[in-house]
């Protein structure tokens, strides 16, 4: 699937041409707030409620910047954006997704913002040609599934997880490693790439219920403190994870808790509590959300009331490419999944082509390690490639 050239945009020129050139096409009569609507829509699709709501409000109001940022350059023809409320669970994914697909209005989606929902919805998405791009879900068999419509805006875990796994033996040094995952498509794919860079650093692996279904994990912390471990390694998202880094504080287990993207977030500080967080080391395929380009942060944080976290950046830049699409006339659900396809570009985190299986080509992927210090996720460091 690797494109030509289509489109060559520099930095906040990404903005310009949302901004100007041709016309979106006039297709209802609806309004929107404060102006016109040419009825054309796209949707963040992604956890807005539920215990997995921090990174899809990170990432639908990076979204909403986007679609304001347009509509004031374009108050005859606005764009509607729609909320598509998962609550990150696959179960749920399906229904969602078909609620989009019925809206022949609704031209593109941000999303999924997880690998779980994102492989519930991926064959339907596929089916209607409705193209999709994710701002998080790195789950590298997504890309594997033959779907047209499939496009990642970030790197996949075979970035994310062998980042993780040399930040633990070549930065840490540790020795001794215990991982766990929670069973996810998401958690259980990137332990399993940090457990083939440790080998035999490994000396232990357990698996627990996400998604809320657990929050004793008094039987995994005995396991760990016996190992006698100097890292954790922890494939899930942020709520299970600040539990178990609570209760092993508890148990009296020091050696300091490793997570990747789903953990990134100020919420898993929370569900730790700030004395137990002190020190956990979070990756992330993307850079410093506060180091976009251009006005990105300073613009989001007038809209949204706070600084934009984890994906913010990623879930704003794949809103403008489908924005850039609509305003270039691609006004179809056909027209724009071609843009999409042959689009390249830079945004306010990266530089954007697709390759194969519609991933983030591999020169342009960064893969950060965050930490938290006095109560905050603060960068750490870029890890290198090898």
């Amino acid at each position: 699937m690797r494109q030509k050239l289509a489109r060559v945009i520099g930095g906040v020129a990404m903005m310009a041409l949302v901004a100007g050139g041709a016309a979106c096409s006039s297709g209802s009569d609806d309004t929107a707030s404060g102006g016109d609507a040419c009825g054309n829509k796209i949707a963040f699709f992604g956890a807005l409620t539920g215990s997995s709501a921090a990174l899809g409000i990170n990432e639908n109001n990076g979204v909403k910047l986007a679609v304001e940022q347009y509509n004031k350059a374009n108050a005859d023809c606005k764009v509607e954006l729609v909320p598509l409320d998962s609550q990150g669970s696959p179960d749920q994914a399906p229904g969602l997704a078909q609620k989009a697909i019925d809206d022949e209005k609704l031209l593109g989606i941000v999303g999924p913002a997880y690998s779980g929902e994102s492989e519930a919805a991926g064959p339907l998405f596929n089916e209607a040609g409705l193209v999709t791009i994710t701002p998080s879900a790195t789950n590298p068999t997504l890309a594997k599934q033959n779907w047209k419509t499939f496009f990642r805006a970030v790197g996949n875990d075979l970035s994310q997880g062998p980042a993780a796994g040399n930040y633990i033996k070549n930065v840490m040094k540790a020795q001794k490693v215990y991982v766990i995952d929670d069973q996810s498509a998401y958690g259980a794919g990137l332990a399993d790439e940090v457990k083939k860079i440790l080998g035999p650093v490994v000396v232990g692996s357990d698996k627990v219920q996400g998604d809320g279904k657990q929050t004793d994990f008094s039987a995994v912390v005995t396991k760990v403190k016996a190992a006698g471990v100097q890292a954790v390694f922890y494939g899930g998202y942020y709520q299970e994870a600040g539990l178990i880094r609570k209760q092993l504080t508890g148990a009296g287990v020091t050696a300091p808790l490793i997570a990747g993207d789903g953990v990134n977030d100020a919420a898993y500080i929370t569900s730790a509590g700030q004395a137990a967080a002190e020190g956990t080391i979070l990756t992330c395929p993307c850079q410093p959300a506060t180091e976009a380009r251009g006005n990105f942060t300073a613009d989001y944080k007038a809209l949204n009331g706070t600084d934009p976290g984890t994906y913010s950046d990623t879930a704003y830049d794949a809103a403008n490419i489908l924005l850039a699409g609509i305003k270039a006339g691609k006004t179809t659900r056909p027209a724009l999944l071609e843009f999409v396809k042959g689009y390249s570009g830079e945004g306010v985190a990266a530089t954007y082509k697709f390759v194969e299986g519609g991933e983030l080509d591999p020169a342009q992927v960064k893969v950060w390690a965050f930490k938290v210090t006095g109560g905050k996720v603060v960068p750490d460091q870029e890890i290198p490639k090898s």
